[in-house]
């Protein structure tokens, strides 16, 4: 009666405004060229062809703030496009392919198994959390830091900003070291720089490699995002593929091997795992034409090829074995590997229940081809090279401005993926335990399968499939990390909110962030120079963890405080 127009508040349930909502979303043909013209396959199709996983631009942004005026007709995405299939393709990454046998191995099932799922149960919280910002009020466009940094006031953004970019940077750096180390391990190990000249040297030549060609790799991949991000985009499809199809490869092997289990033996003196790398034969003497030869093998432990030569204690003491590495899940090889077996640096991977004669330990273990740990491995340790495995579950909010009904698509999309991928680890865990022999397990380079990738020696039609599809998966991903961190440092930087970064808010004229690249490329730099994938993992686990606890601080401060601007949609948070 006073003239003051009614509130539109959640509490006033009227029905001129469902009346009113009954239209939202609807097309109405008056307005629309093309009804339902477009057959449903030619339009997923399209759609498809629009995917792409990267952030919006700060440009974009602020133009989608502006041009209100001139609306442009852009394809809208759904949930699936959208939200699922990014965060799908972020969640899943190199250190499926390259670390988890050897989690498994070394943490045995049951551990790898808390693991992985604390480490799920952390992101699914955190997506309870982003759900619940990102409902609170307008989606705005410009992905995660400004659905954030909008909701909760800029400085509660900036800090999830910043942490969240310094992840993504060491992102990265870790997808390109992921690159090269199977490259110059399992695809072609000759072209390697520096060579190891003694026995004890291979991890140092491997690390000065992996420097070298890190850094030729980021300044190519800097090239690329500068030149144009068009064509990282329309690559995102193509890597996402290569994931998808590397991971049914596994499963498809894993169903394989209950009837048919691959043939890759493994060669062992008493219980320890000798290293195929240096010879074929696995015995000690072959018989020929009644005439007894000694072997490669024979001549790595003795002094000469005769066969009154001295020996190494524990080669003459020991009988060689050769064992099936992949027995298959029928095996029961589950057994063996449910318990963990951490070790120190440079220990033998040995067979626990093999018999073994021990020999005087005193003569140096250097030049003999046994396989050693290269690391010492402990829980936590395990935890922090595992934890980014799970993060990329932001990646769904990155083109919230495109998406026809974000208040729906976010949570909806980004707890499908992790539910999805928790569930691809879990029972990958469950099924390498159950199919793989321990020592192959344990073994991270695969040195007893003849330098065969362990996952891959799994897969079904060839190995090449994981190594092939692994490869371009990293790539791809390090590529996306090199677009989306600029981008976001260009946000935080435009909002002013830390005055020493502002000059990071420069860019070309079309707004693609220069500086901010140029930002980006150095700090990734120094992740790979520290050259160690499971020393660059645990950095980027501090950045992820930072910028999740900074999310699920700031949801539940907000609930606990019963702020007034607090209201969201998304009811299923608890402080």
């Amino acid at each position: 009666g006073d003239g003051i127009a009614r509130e539109n508040s959640p509490f006033i349930n009227s029905a001129e405004m469902d009346r009113g909502n009954m239209y939202e979303g609807k097309n109405m043909a008056l307005f629309e060229e093309e009804m339902d013209s477009n057959p449903m396959v030619s339009s997923l199709l399209n759609k498809l062809a629009n995917y792409t996983n990267l952030t919006q631009g700060v440009v974009e942004h602020e133009a989608d703030e502006d041009s209100k005026r001139k609306e442009v007709k852009v394809p809208r995405m759904g949930t699936f496009i959208g939200v699922y299939l990014p965060c799908l393709q972020n969640i899943l990454g190199v250190i499926l392919f390259l670390r988890l046998t050897w989690i498994v191995g070394t943490a045995g099932v049951l551990e790898s198994f808390i693991i992985v799922f604390m480490c799920c149960a952390c992101t699914m919280l955190t997506a309870i959390s982003m759900s619940a910002i990102a409902t609170n009020g307008v989606v705005p466009a410009g992905g995660s830091y400004y659905m954030i940094s909008r909701s909760l006031g800029p400085e509660f953004g900036g800090a999830v900003g910043l942490c969240f970019y310094l992840g993504t940077t060491f992102a990265g750096a870790m997808y390109i070291l992921g690159t090269i180390e199977i490259l110059l391990t399992y695809i072609s190990p000759s072209a390697a720089i520096f060579k190891a000249e003694e026995a004890g040297e291979e991890t140092e030549a491997m690390l000065n490699n992996m420097r070298i060609y890190g850094t030729c790799i980021i300044i190519l991949m800097a090239i690329v995002v500068f030149v144009g991000v068009k064509y990282v985009n329309k690559l995102a499809l193509v890597f996402l593929a290569c994931v998808i199809l590397s991971i049914i490869a596994i499963y498809a092997g894993v169903i394989k091997t209950a009837f048919d289990p691959p043939d890759f033996p493994i060669c062992l003196l008493g219980n320890r795992t000798l290293s195929k790398r240096s010879f074929d034969v696995c015995a000690k003497f072959t018989e020929s034409n009644n005439e007894t030869k000694t072997t490669t093998l024979w001549n790595l432990f003795c002094d000469s090829s005769l066969l009154n030569a001295t020996c190494d204690d524990y080669f003459s003491l020991n009988n060689v074995t050769e064992i099936q590495g992949i027995p298959g899940i029928m095996s029961g090889v589950l057994a063996d590997n449910l318990w963990s077996t951490y070790s120190e640096k440079g220990s033998i991977v040995e067979k626990k229940d093999q018999p073994s004669v021990a020999g005087s330990e005193e003569i140096k273990m250097g030049g003999l081809p046994y396989v050693f740990t290269d690391i010492m491995t402990y829980f936590t340790m395990l935890v922090g090279i595992y934890f980014p495995s799970v993060t990329g579950i932001m990646a769904g909010s990155n083109r919230s401005g495109d998406l026809k009904d974000a208040q729906k698509s976010i949570p909806t999309g980004t707890i499908l993926a992790i539910s999805t991928t928790s569930f691809i680890y879990l029972s990958c865990i469950v099924l390498f335990g159950a199919c793989i022999e321990g020592v192959i397990l344990r073994d991270k380079f695969g040195e007893a399968v003849n330098g065969n990738l362990v996952v891959g020696t799994l897969a079904w039609p060839s190995p090449w499939v994981i190594v092939i599809g692994s490869f371009f998966s990293t790539c791809g991903a390090g590529l996306q990390s090199l677009t989306g961190a600029p981008r976001l440092l260009q946000a935080i930087a435009r909002d002013g909110i830390v005055p020493f970064i502002q000059v990071f808010g420069h860019g070309k004229a079309n707004g693609e962030p220069t500086w901010a690249l140029l930002l980006t490329a150095g700090i990734c730099e120094i992740g790979i120079l520290i050259a160690s994938l499971d020393s660059v993992a645990p950095i980027l686990s501090m950045f992820f963890l930072m910028c999740y606890m900074f999310v699920n601080l700031a949801c539940a401060v907000q609930t606990l405080l019963r702020t007034p601007n607090w209201r969201p949609r998304f009811k299923y948070y608890h402080w």
